[in-house]
């Protein structure tokens, strides 16, 4: 029996990574399959693995460069030749799932999102300010064939099951590819978030500067209000954003994982102020003992309660401030441990054990051997522990 996997692209370890990460403990000895590989930016798990990558590996700082290849990434990943395997896994956010299998192999699809960047965020990343007048002319002419391709290959024919990382995104498969999804939930490394909680006076935010993440938005209300807001990570619209800031916000790059959790620990709380497909920095933070501010949209909805963090409902600057501001007036609200109990949830090895078994129901369904899907679990570095 041979398992494939198969990964958009890995240019370094954000939520869907160490998804795949999880899936790779299950199957340690499979191949994976990616568009992009950028060497010494994977853990060790996912470094040590077999990999087999896209023509456009070679050229030259493709590492920075391989989103604007995303009209040919459908007719790479069909390039991509799956013929020797039974088993077949891909996680998938953009085009991974659209791979080739045999006609009798299982292929099952974890589904980050639909493509944002063609559906429902289009305008989050070609609207009018969002990109230049040719780049937005240039996605409005692909904007369809990408519709039509990504509908094609989401269907029995390509994909066996679908798995969706929240019901939001389960709701957006329904919508999008007219089929229906398994919900099973990421996970936060809960081990790390152990330090005592300390909380004071700075506002955090943690992730990638994304259009849809709107970083804009939490930088436009932290100025308003004058308080202190931090911001780890970088991203694509990095620049913009950091023009906007004024004298209370501060940018802190890149940081370590042990630079991290001590600001989880110290914030007043965690702002969360995008439509997330799932979203693991509010798990992070409530698993720090941090009450969370979140859209109530999205999969921050379906994560953060009533019990560990502050809910807006308008997507505005004066939605967030007004949340901010019931945050200022009761700091000390929200209980840590019914934060990190909330947290407890979200394991690693609930999700490992609840994705086993989905693939168990799908192997069987499709009338395979059970024996050989049994043995690979058994000799699986999760069969060992």
């Amino acid at each position: 029996m041979k398992v494939a996997l198969v990964h958009d692209w890995l240019t370094g370890m954000r939520g869907g990574e160490y998804v795949l990460e999880a899936i790779a403990e299950i199957f340690p000895k499979a191949d994976l399959f990616t568009l992009v590989h950028a060497p010494g930016k994977l853990s060790p798990i996912l470094t040590t693995m077999k990999k087999i990558v896209s023509p456009i590996q070679k050229l030259p700082r493709i590492q920075d460069r391989y989103r604007h290849f995303l009209p040919v990434m459908p007719k790479l990943i069909e390039r991509f030749d799956l013929s020797d395997y039974d088993l077949v896994i891909s996680s998938s956010h953009c085009v991974a799932k659209g791979v080739r299998k045999r006609p009798d192999a299982v292929h099952i699809s974890y589904v980050h999102a639909p493509m944002r960047y063609i559906w429902d965020r289009f305008d989050d990343y070609f609207g009018p300010g969002k990109s230049g007048f040719l780049t937005r002319l240039a996605a409005l002419s692909i904007r369809n064939y990408l519709q039509t391709w990504d509908r094609s290959v989401s269907q029995a024919d390509r994909v066996d099951h679908l798995i969706a990382n929240s019901q939001f995104i389960a709701d957006r498969i329904q919508e999008f590819y007219g089929r229906s999804a398994q919900v099973i939930y990421p996970f936060a490394d809960l081990e790390r978030f152990q330090q005592e909680r300390k909380p004071g006076r700075n506002y955090l935010m943690v992730g990638a500067f994304a259009p849809y993440k709107r970083v804009d938005l939490a930088i436009e209300a932290f100025n308003r209000l004058k308080l202190p807001l931090l911001i780890v990570g970088g991203g694509q619209d990095g620049e913009k954003v950091k023009k906007l800031a004024g004298p209370t916000v501060d940018f802190l790059g890149a940081l370590s994982n042990a630079a991290i959790v001590d600001l989880y620990a110290k914030c007043r709380a965690f702002v969360f102020p995008g439509v997330e497909d799932f979203g693991i920095t509010p798990l992070e933070a409530m698993a720090s003992g941090a009450p969370v501010i979140a859209l109530k949209k999205g999969g921050g909805a379906e994560t953060v309660t009533e019990k560990t963090g502050i809910f807006f409902q308008d997507q505005t600057v004066e939605g967030l401030m007004a949340a901010i501001q019931k945050m200022e007036s009761d700091p000390l609200r929200f209980s840590p441990d019914e934060c990190r109990a909330r947290a407890k949830n979200f394991s690693k090895e609930r999700f490992q054990r609840e994705f086993m078994d989905a693939i168990r129901k799908t192997w069987k369904d499709r009338g395979k051997d059970p024996g050989a899907l049994e043995t690979q679990f058994e000799n699986s570095w999760i069969g060992k522990k």
